[in-house]
């Protein structure tokens, strides 16, 4: 980075939620988007990682590391997986600064298990808090630019969702985290497609950081630096800015090792439409031959 470019603030007065701020790559989100000038509300239960236990200093550590950096910052501890929670996470934000102009819904637990020992609750817990708790915040705070819109204000507003390569691409052991993490991508994309008539866009990172959520993986330690949540956070600071404005739909791999377009589901190889199942089982094989084969997480 150029001595000039690190001296713009590309986030200037912006307001921007960060759900899951209070570590790892939340936490580096909260700081960077205030170290480009954004009044930050931090959002974090302080639970762990598997969604147990709650502590309420964990937002308030943040806020006051950011205010000791002479930014402006607010702490909210509310449980974003449930509608309320999420409804008192953008009330106290627009009581507090007037307006939103971005989230970043990052907030996440895991619960992995081999799908035939995973329990009920493993499930629940995990969904509740990627899908419905990226669902709730963003259901939120939509209402609140719909309102501006149709107030004849203008927004310049972002969503940033939190994906995953395990969602994108599956893997072992995560069934529930990687249901959580498809459906997000899928989720922006119809948000972008619905909130763009009120300025607004969407877009997804898929993460790849050694936080505590990924310590027990056996990351080499010669890739630890590649692994740094700051890698990351750029990327985000960037969408979160009105330089962002003509990008939405998108779901970007973000990581020391790569910045890439994940491409998704696209139409591959084709064949014309037949009533007879024989016929289907001999063209399976040469439509199968000519497709591109699928990313998997050992490609990574």
């Amino acid at each position: 980075m150029t001595k000039n470019a690190a001296a713009e603030r590309i986030c200037d007065g912006r307001v921007c939620v960060v759900t899951g701020a209070g570590r790892g790559i939340g936490r580096s989100h909260a700081l960077g988007l205030a170290g480009h000038g954004a009044r930050v509300v931090v959002n974090d239960v302080g639970g762990e990682r598997d969604g147990s236990g709650a502590d309420s200093l964990l937002a308030n550590q943040i806020v006051e590391e950011i205010r000791s950096g002479g930014g402006e910052a607010m702490a909210n501890t509310d449980d974003i997986s449930t509608w309320d929670g999420a409804q008192r996470l953008v009330e106290g934000a627009l009581e507090k600064y007037g307006r939103i102009d971005v989230v970043v819904n990052n907030a996440g637990i895991i619960r992995d298990r081999m799908l035939v020992n995973m329990s009920e609750e493993d499930w629940d817990a995990v969904i509740a808090v990627h899908l419905k708790g990226t669902f709730c915040v963003t259901r939120h705070v939509a209402q609140h630019w719909r309102n501006r819109a149709k107030e004849g204000e203008e927004n310049d507003a972002r969503i940033i969702n939190t994906t995953s390569g395990s969602g994108l691409y599956g893997n072992v052991g995560q069934s529930n985290y990687a249901a959580a993490k498809a459906a997000i991508a899928a989720f922006t994309q119809v948000v972008a497609e619905e909130l763009a008539r009120y300025g607004v866009t969407a877009n997804a990172i898929a993460p790849v950081a050694l936080t505590r959520m990924t310590a027990d993986l056996g990351i080499p330690e010669e890739i630890t630096d590649l692994l740094d949540p700051g890698w990351i956070t750029p990327v985000v600071v960037w969408l979160a800015s009105p330089l962002s404005a003509e990008v939405t739909g998108q779901v970007f791999e973000a990581s020391g090792q790569t910045l890439a377009v994940a491409e998704g589901w696209r139409r591959g190889p084709q064949a014309a439409p037949t009533t007879d199942p024989v016929v289907v089982g001999d063209l399976v094989p040469t439509l199968l031959a000519q497709a591109r084969p699928r990313t998997t997480m050992a490609d990574l």
